[in-house]
This record gives structure tokens, C-alpha cells and sequence, in this order.
């Protein structure tokens, strides 16, 4: 087993890389906040409610000899609505695609039958190499770390999976997340940089602000409505008649709910809530735009828009 730390040895080469990898691992394994860790800037959202993710995010990690291309996929899961099966489809189409695949375990959870689903999943793509990554590495002790990481090789073993590397890591602490791309970009085809230098993600400006604005909706909701938040952009244009030296952006922004009865959870008594949540999304939006920003939010009844392909479209899926 190849369990890889910051003393390990380097990689010499001085050819260029680019190409794509992509984390997978069943909801909440850390595969966004690993993302961001890597880029370095929040490009993918984070949350502690399962299916966070629901847009195929590139985050670029820029390197004097490589360009490491990030994509954010939804987790992997047993679908239960027409949006849970599309979420797989993309899932798999990205797993066909990339250069690499990261599979993300939690370092503070046993192996369990969703991280068995994925893995045999992978199992059935022979040509891609794959890289075991235990993530959360900060929540353990080094007596359950390495438990861990020998049930992790196991599983590789049980299945006939080579795994080319088996990495600790902790995103929130930074640690060991330099080695990981250290370890992923020789994996990477030769080649020259495929974006621009300082590019730090392909995802839209409104799709960016829309995921910004869903994770502080997503915030406090807890158990009532993990899935049932969509948001869209509708509009954002700079405020005519402003001076060059204070401009500001109008963002017209929709929340949409499944039912009328979700409706008070996300406005909240007096519209304290949704009031909250402008706040919260607003400061993130100025720090992504680097811009001030008017944020006018509505809240809008989409009825069972999970399950319903009409809806999906509308709401970008």
C-alpha cells in the first residue's frame, strides 16, 4: 500500500501537464471543500446538507509546470426524483471524461454501503487511474487514520482497483493538500495550459452567484428543506448613472420551493430570514465580483419542480 505523506519523494519532471481530474464520493465526503482548498478561492459551494453540489464546477489549479483542471460533481447516490437521476447521469458522463479520479472518503466515517456503490462503479473504469483520497483527516486521531487507510487499500484490493495513490489529507487545515496535487498532475496528459493564467474557474458569473445565494438559503434549514432550494439569477446589470469610481451591481435573484408550506421557512418570521440570507450571500457575491452589489431576492413556489422535467429545465438541470 501506498500511503503518500509530505516526506515522500517528488516528482523531477520538467515537461508541462494539463488536464482534468474530477472528485468523486458519496454527499458530504469533502470533495468541495477539498476543491476550493486546492484553487485556493471558494469556487465550489459548501454545505453539511447532502447533494450540495448540483453544477459541474472547474476549478484551476495554476502551476509553473501544470494546469490541474478541477471538476466538482454532484455526489453519487440512489436517486429517488427525475433531478436525482439526472445528477447521476452527469456523474458518470464527468467519471468518462477526465484524466484522473480522486475518490473522497471521509477519514471520521467506516466504509459504508455508499462508499461500496461508488467503488464498484470505478471499478468498471478500467483506463482512468484513480487516487484514494481520505479527506477530514483533522476530525481523527492517528490510530483511526490509519485504520482507515488500510480499509481503504482493502477495498481497492476487494474490487480490483489499482490505486495509484492512497492520500491523507484535511482541507480545512491545509494539510497535505499541495502533496495531493504534487501527486495528481504527473497522472495529467502532456500538454500546454487549456485556460489562461489567473482563471480560476469556467463557471458562469450568474450560475456562481445563484450556487452563493442557495448556500445561504441552505443554511439553518437544516432537515426541513435539503433539496428543495433552486435559485436563479434573472438579472444582473450594472446601476446606470453611477460614477466610474462607485459603481454597483443590481441582481435580481428567485428563490424556488417546492410547496407553499416551505415558503415561511425561508422567509422566516417578519422576513427575518430572508433578510439574513441577502446579508450572508451579498458579502459573498462582492468578495467573488469584487464590486458592490443591490441584491433584491424573491421567494417563488416551483410545485414538486424535482420531479417534474418542464421545471428542471427552467430551473437549469
Amino acid at each position: 500500500m501506498s500511503v503518500r505523506t509530505q516526506s515522500s519523494e517528488q516528482s523531477t519532471e520538467a515537461v508541462h501537464r494539463a488536464g482534468f481530474a474530477c472528485f468523486v464520493g458519496r454527499p458530504n465526503a469533502g470533495k468541495s471543500t477539498l476543491t476550493n482548498a486546492l484553487v485556493g478561492q471558494k469556487v465550489a459551494i459548501t454545505s453539511n446538507r447532502p447533494q450540495t453540489t448540483r453544477h459541474t464546477v472547474r476549478g484551476i489549479v495554476h502551476r509553473p509546470d501544470a494546469q490541474l483542471i478541477l471538476v466538482d460533481t454532484p455526489g453519487l447516490h440512489k436517486p429517488r426524483t427525475l433531478l436525482g437521476e439526472r445528477l447521476n447521469d452527469v456523474v458518470r458522463t464527468t467519471w468518462a471524461e477526465v484524466d484522473v479520479i480522486g475518490f473522497c472518503l471521509p477519514a471520521d466515517q467506516k466504509i459504508g454501503p455508499g462508499d461500496r456503490f461508488i467503488a464498484k462503479e470505478l471499478a468498471g473504469i478500467k483506463r482512468t487511474p484513480k487516487v484514494a483520497v481520505v479527506t477530514k483527516t483533522d476530525l481523527v486521531d492517528s490510530k483511526a487514520l490509519a485504520e482507515q487507510l488500510i480499509a481503504v487499500d482493502r477495498l481497492g484490493k476487494e474490487l480490483g482497483i489499482d490505486w495509484k495513490e492512497i492520500v491523507p489529507v484535511s482541507a480545512t487545515a491545509g494539510k497535505q493538500v499541495d502533496l495531493l496535487a504534487d501527486l495528481l498532475i504527473p497522472l495529467l496528459p502532456q500538454g500546454p495550459a487549456l485556460y489562461p493564467e489567473g482563471d480560476l474557474t469556467d463557471e458562469p458569473e450568474q450560475v456562481m452567484v445563484a450556487e452563493l445565494i442557495r448556500e445561504a438559503a441552505l443554511e439553518g434549514v437544516r432537515d426541513e428543506l435539503p433539496h428543495s432550494i433552486a435559485v436563479v439569477v434573472e438579472e444582473m446589470l450594472p446601476r446606470p448613472d453611477r460614477p466610474a469610481d462607485k459603481p454597483l451591481l443590481d441582481i435580481h435573484a428567485n428563490v424556488y420551493i417546492e410547496r407553499p408550506s416551505q415558503k415561511g421557512i425561508i422567509i422566516g418570521p417578519r422576513g427575518k430570514r430572508l433578510k439574513e440570507v441577502g446579508i450572508k450571500s451579498r458579502r459573498q457575491i462582492e468578495a467573488l465580483l469584487g464590486t458592490p452589489v443591490y441584491l433584491d431576492l424573491h421567494v417563488k413556489v416551483a410545485k414538486d419542480w424535482q420531479r417534474d422535467p418542464k421545471q428542471l429545465r427552467k430551473l437549469g438541470f
